[in-house]
């Protein structure tokens, strides 16, 4: 591998834009081109950057171009791509989810051991956790409840609020108890809108018991009235009430935690964040990156597991 990274984007939509932007501002990478399976879409972003567009029939060209790659594609293909990029050589940083199931996640964590290669996944709020302290505190919550609605929108619709929404808190709580989930319940609501389509539950409330004892009770919603980012975290010696909308919180612990952490510069910029430690993972210059898929599987397992539990009764 050259000391220059040759660097692509897969999926040429507003995530993809931003990834691209990002890879064009990280020192020591060359955007070399953008796919999509639409090749006009491709072709937009790419022009605007000035590199190459690749279409469905060009995969492999844009692959054997490449040391690393962006997947900002719909769910459905983060692991088809995914795992031609590695068997091709590629390191490879997926939006969340990881994958639209198990099997594919699995797939793809067990391809990137194989080949030794880094495969990261996009869950960013884990800088702004880092940026607050949190990481440091040495207690493990007992209890921990999240929110995360949203209003109505037309995107993700092809994964549940689940794997839309409520990931982001899975994530956080499994890297927080430091421990896999055990047995959990959830309840759901639906869309009722005429000529509304989306995979999966648009609402969603569950109830998570963590093996090491800690509770998770999670909320999750596109089709609320306004969006709402909480987080509240109890621990054996007090708590600690985030606002991540508004970048500040309330701690009456005795642990002392960053109330400036909106200005960190991991927390200004989560999104370069990420990228950047996947970049200094590849270099060999972290030993991981932000997220590791092995750790993105786990949340996309509990999130698949929560809605195996709800079902797809929309009664």
């Amino acid at each position: 591998m050259s000391s220059i990274l040759r660097a692509g984007v897969a999926g040429a939509g507003v995530f993809g834009g931003y990834h691209a932007n990002k890879y064009i501002q990280a020192p020591g990478v060359d955007l070399v081109g953008i796919f999509d399976l639409d090749k006009t879409r491709a072709t937009q972003l790419a022009s605007a950057h000035e590199v190459a567009a690749f279409g469905v029939d060009e995969l492999d060209e844009f692959l054997s171009n490449l040391d690393v790659l962006t997947i900002a594609t719909p769910a459905f293909a983060h692991a088809s791509v995914a795992l031609r990029a590695m068997a091709a050589g590629v390191h490879v940083y997926s939006e969340k989810p990881l994958a639209a199931t198990r099997d594919d996640g699995v797939s793809m964590v067990d391809l990137a051991k194989e080949k030794g290669l880094i495969l990261a996944c996009g869950h960013q709020e884990r800088a702004v956790f880092e940026a607050m302290g949190l990481y440091g505190v040495p207690e493990v919550p007992i209890r921990l409840e999240a929110v995360r609605n949203g209003t109505a929108s037309a995107r993700n619709l092809d994964v549940s609020v689940t794997l839309d929404l409520m990931i982001h808190d899975l994530d956080l709580a499994l890297s927080l108890a430091g421990a896999e989930a055990g047995g959990l319940e959830a309840r759901a609501r639906y869309r009722k809108d005429k000529d509304y389509k989306a995979s999966g539950a648009d609402e969603i409330s569950a109830e998570v018991d963590f093996l090491n004892g800690m509770k998770g009770i999670f909320q999750a919603s596109r089709m609320a009235d306004a969006r709402e980012r909480t987080m509240r975290l109890v621990y054996p010696s007090g708590e600690v009430n985030i606002d991540l909308l508004n970048r500040k919180f309330e701690n009456t612990t005795p642990f002392a935690l960053n109330a400036d952490f909106a200005e960190a510069e991991i927390a200004r910029d989560p999104l370069g964040t990420s990228v950047g430690r996947f970049l200094s993972a590849v270099r060999g210059e972290r030993d991981k990156p932000l997220c590791p898929g092995a750790e993105a599987l786990m949340a996309l397992s509990l999130g698949l597991s929560i809605d195996e539990e709800v079902g797809s009764d929309q009664s």
